[in-house]
């Protein structure tokens, strides 16, 4: 799990072992085109490739900006926070009327029942204190543009 934000900036030293250690090769670096405050600071993008919760990264940190963090999957939830899914029902296949049963974001997410359920008809219900952000139900959605979104969370707060 990561410190907060402003704290994370100070501690990372750009070494790129998040990414190495990374099975899923989701995490990327920003270019230095971005900005020079910005160059080589690690982020995952979503869309493009979810993040699995394994956290290896956290354990390959040699900084303490990724603070090492056990994957069980019943502690993981409530205790890493990289965002927050949020749904648009009117573009969700599932929740459209008359309703089409979809449900590959509840597939795709790594702690089903817990960060998200379904109802009926496969209508996907994301829990915002249990979701991770990990981004694999935004990677996931077959709608275009995607009816599931990863919102970053106020790393100050944290």
């Amino acid at each position: 799990m990561a410190v907060p934000e402003e704290e994370f900036l100070a501690r990372c030293t750009r070494c790129f072992q998040c990414g190495d250690v990374c099975p899923n090769g989701c995490i990327e670096f920003f270019p230095p085109k971005e900005g020079l405050a910005e160059a080589w600071t690690p982020h995952i993008r979503p869309r493009t490739r979810g993040c699995t919760a394994c956290m290896k990264c956290t354990q390959a940190c040699p900084t303490g900006a990724l603070t090492p963090t056990d994957p069980d999957p019943e502690t993981v939830p409530g205790n890493v926070k990289m965002g927050v899914a949020r749904l648009n029902k009117s573009m969700c296949y599932s929740w459209e009327e008359p309703a089409r049963t979809c449900g590959v974001c509840y597939r795709a997410c790594p702690f089903p029942g817990k960060a998200m359920r379904i109802t009926l008809f496969e209508r996907p219900i994301v829990d915002p204190e249990l979701c991770i952000g990990c981004g694999l139900c935004e990677q996931s959605c077959i709608h275009l543009p995607q009816a599931i979104r990863i919102l970053p969370v106020d790393r100050s707060q944290t």
